[in-house]
């Protein structure tokens, strides 16, 4: 995979991924950012007025979905598989329509970015695919770290708990002050 881009339906970029993987020996086609919104632009212009999936733009296969304001692409050379292209971009649209409950549009997006460049890590990593199944990315991206979480079962939150909590606190807190902090 060369890149991964959402774009909005005035052809803007919502959110792109270029990537150079480490096992090629060629150069990124787009190094520079100019030359990245050249491509973006020139692709929207392409893909916005065809109604297929697929279209061989500048020596890339591109396969992409269009949903509400916003047209996700999956970019990958001419030796790639378009099929596995495909399976990317519909398991990008199937992750964010579950994690953005239904509510995939611009604004949306740029809202839950970091969650959005999260799941899109997880499927595509320096190039490779890593993953195609919305349901285990979503269960990725949404994981709590185990480790942070405190153990809930030894907290007291009945009102006796609380007002010891309370109690504690005071009595800290007054001798603290008797102390002079």
């Amino acid at each position: 995979v060369t890149a991964v881009l959402i774009l909005a339906s005035d052809g803007s970029r919502v959110l792109a991924k270029y990537y150079n993987p480490p096992h090629s020996t060629t150069k990124s086609p787009y190094p520079t950012a100019k030359e990245q919104k050249v491509f973006e632009k020139g692709l929207h212009a392409k893909t916005v007025k065809t109604g297929g999936d697929v279209v061989l733009y500048d020596n890339h296969v591109v396969v992409y979905k269009a949903e509400s304001d916003v047209i996700m692409y999956v970019v990958g050379g001419l030796d790639e598989n378009e099929l596995m292209l495909f399976n990317v971009a519909l398991a990008m649209r199937d992750t964010l329509l579950l994690m953005l409950r239904n509510a995939v549009d611009k604004r949306t997006i740029a809202e839950h970015y970091d969650m959005v460049s999260l799941a899109l890590e997880e499927m595509v990593d320096d190039g490779v695919i890593l993953e195609t199944d919305p349901q285990l990315i979503l269960q990725r991206v949404t994981k709590l770290p185990q480790n942070d979480i405190p153990n809930i079962k030894d907290i007291d939150l009945s009102e006796k708990g609380l007002l010891n909590a309370w109690e504690f606190g005071k009595k800290h807190l007054a001798e603290k002050l008797r102390q002079g902090l």
